[in-house]
């Protein structure tokens, strides 16, 4: 279905949002004459120098072009061939990501069915009889998403047990943090609180979520890891050859904790909408609202309805689950017209 401007604000997901102006105004402020490419640039050397003083000095980022490539550098750092990635069932590398894990990285993802979306230690304990087993994949990762696919999040102590689960087994921690902004609004804690001071090996620092275009980031923090970085990088098809154009929309997000502004209006968002569930005859709630989405139980005439007028996705359309999702760009005048939408649609 395509999108112009006479259809209404897409509650489908955050990546359907525009570029915020400032990032967009960083971008242009990049455009500057020439530059050297793949990353030996002030921008880039601007950007890294940010990762260290929001992360730590032991923190190096290295700018990569999407989500999904980011995934798979940082978790090809910790992997070897017989190796495998303990992750929730609903994780975005088990569901999203069209088998990237086993087809690049040649590992197997051991999935975990959860409540929530959110992995337990003793989900870790209780996979781990196979450790040493020739005949059995090795457990080296746990993969989680922060936020969760189901819209919750890990607070800092849940991800603290379970770095320290994992590594007392010899296991390291990577955390996808496509929408870490959004946890870490949602929080109140500052981006490092959840990475850098929970033992967290490696993560993503998604960007375009949260206004950017195309900007992503790994981030490590386990210096034995870092070497192989710009390798991997290069092989998997994640070196930007005008890296500027990156470095510079991740130092904006960095900058005056606009990745915050962004995140925590996109969250704001998505709890008014939630809240205005309340008394609408046949919806309810599928998850807690921990970030900026929104999980509800529609019956099947409300969502037919809606989706004559929105774009928004079914999660489980065996139980009429559907996912909205809202975005730093959001109004409470979008909010609301979709409200008194589903109001009537619910009548």
């Amino acid at each position: 279905m395509l999108i112009d401007s006479t259809y209404p604000k897409s509650f489908a997901s955050d990546n359907h949002a525009g570029v915020h102006p400032d990032i967009l105004a960083a971008m242009a402020a990049a455009n500057d004459g020439d530059a050297p490419a793949y990353g030996g640039d002030r921008w880039t050397a601007a950007f890294e120098e940010g990762i260290k003083e929001v992360f730590g000095p032991a923190a190096e980022g290295f700018a990569v072009l999407n989500g999904a490539g980011a995934n798979m550098v940082g978790l090809a750092l910790m992997l070897g061939r017989y190796d495998a990635i303990l992750c929730a069932d609903s994780a975005h590398i088990a569901t999203h990501e069209a088998g990237a894990a086993e087809r690049l990285l040649g590992v197997k993802l051991m999935t975990i069915p959860t409540a929530q979306g959110k992995l337990q230690p003793d989900d870790i304990k209780a996979r781990l009889g196979g450790v040493g087993n020739h005949h059995e994949s090795q457990p080296a990762v746990v993969s989680i998403s922060q936020c969760t696919e189901l819209g919750t999040t890990y607070s800092a102590e849940e991800i603290a047990a379970l770095a320290e689960t994992a590594h007392e087994a010899g296991l390291r921690l990577h955390v996808d943090g496509a929408r870490l902004a959004n946890a870490a609004a949602f929080l109140g804690c500052d981006l490092n609180a959840i990475t850098t001071d929970v033992g967290v090996d490696v993560f993503s620092f998604g960007g375009t979520k949260n206004g950017a275009l195309a900007a992503e980031a790994v981030v490590v923090l386990n210096s034995e890891l870092t070497r192989a970085v710009p390798f991997l990088r290069r092989q998997s098809l994640q070196l930007a050859s005008k890296m500027r154009f990156i470095s510079a929309q991740l130092s904006a997000l960095l900058t005056d904790d606009l990745w915050r502004q962004n995140a925590d209006h996109a969250n704001r968002m998505a709890t008014r909408l939630a809240d205005g569930l309340e008394g609408i005859a046949g919806v309810s709630l599928a998850y807690p609202v921990q970030s900026n989405a929104v999980f509800a139980a529609l019956p099947p005439s409300v969502g037919a309805t809606l989706l004559q007028r929105y774009l928004f996705h079914y999660w489980d359309e065996a139980t009429g689950v559907v996912r909205w999702m809202t975005a730093f760009d959001t109004t409470p005048e979008h909010v609301d017209d979709f409200l008194d939408d589903l109001r009537k649609a619910a009548m």
